[in-house]
């Protein structure tokens, strides 16, 4: 139910007559559990991220998704109105004091063809109860920690390579991120850059932090310096040499995967040939998956 500001109040109002004072305005519709747009960036034609407010008494685990959205068209027939959500990981860390989503541009979908076209000021419907399974309570403690993700499926990941937690659980942490071209790929790239350079995180945890951090991306389509699915790249072992680390094993590696569903069921298969189990935030184990995000 859409929420209504009162600006007049019938006791008090003035006669018709008076002149002297302001005309009341008529009560204006806002969006319910609205948040304030603060800053938009359009990576490429169908990628682009977006920063906004986050209510004061909201709390989440690095990792974790919410529902936003906005109000879709009016009804042809009673003119009403109801909200489009989608689920969105944050990828801004759970101590930022904003939001911040990383969203692909569909020109029809209900949502994105909307959401795309915002700007700062404009506003977005935010369901602040946080959820999700790629969180450091859903796995249990290891030495290397594997980062899987396809396009805008790098979004959780952002979040926990911004999380202290991360390099203090891990000895190693390698991001992968396979995309098409090398424009879907700049988001993570600068992100990681960001983190590299991130002065809060070095006085927390030490200069050395960031030699913790590997970037492994590769294109399926464009050219780059590695091209190939990370699952057939794997396969062939050549992950492993390219990054000078052994195979994955359930004594050591911890891994969490988000992307598409073909990638999800794929990437799961092959971890579990490596002797990796599937964990959750009830029963951690040595892997998981994001279910609710589809690239």
């Amino acid at each position: 139910m859409n929420e209504m500001i009162q600006v007049t109040d019938t006791a008090t109002q003035p006669a018709a007559n008076d002149d002297s004072l302001p005309t009341p305005q008529r009560a204006v519709p806002m969006l319910p559990d609205a948040q304030t747009v603060t800053q938009v960036t359009h990576w490429t034609d169908k990628l682009f991220s977006f920063r906004i407010t986050r209510p004061t008494s909201m709390r989440f685990r690095s990792g974790e998704f919410v529902m936003i959205g906005l109000m879709g068209d009016p009804h042809p027939d009673t003119g009403k109105q109801k909200p489009l959500l989608r689920a969105y990981s944050m990828a801004s860390p759970s101590w930022d004091d904003e939001l911040e989503f990383y969203s692909i541009k569909v020109q029809d979908g209900p949502l994105t063809s909307k959401l795309q076209h915002i700007q700062p000021g404009d506003q977005v419907i935010l369901r602040p109860k946080p959820v999700g399974t790629l969180v450091h309570d859903a796995l249990l403690p290891g030495k290397r920690l594997w980062l899987f993700a396809t396009g805008t499926g790098f979004a959780p990941f952002a979040s926990l390579l911004r999380d202290p937690q991360t390099y203090q659980d891990y000895d190693e942490v390698i991001v992968t991120h396979t995309c098409r071209t090398l424009g879907e790929l700049t988001y993570g790239a600068q992100l990681i850059e960001d983190v590299r350079s991130n002065e809060m995180l070095e006085e927390l945890i030490g200069d050395s932090f960031a030699a913790k951090l590997r970037y492994y991306p590769t294109t399926t389509r464009e050219e780059s310096l590695k091209m190939g699915r990370i699952t057939d790249l794997m396969r062939s072992g050549n992950v492993f040499e390219d990054l000078d680390v052994p195979p994955l094993s359930p004594e050591n590696d911890r891994a969490m995967i988000c992307g598409n569903l073909a990638f999800n069921l794929d990437l799961k298969a092959l971890l579990e040939e490596f002797g990796l189990r599937e964990g959750a935030n009830s029963a951690p184990r040595e892997y998981v998956v994001e279910k609710a995000f589809l690239d």
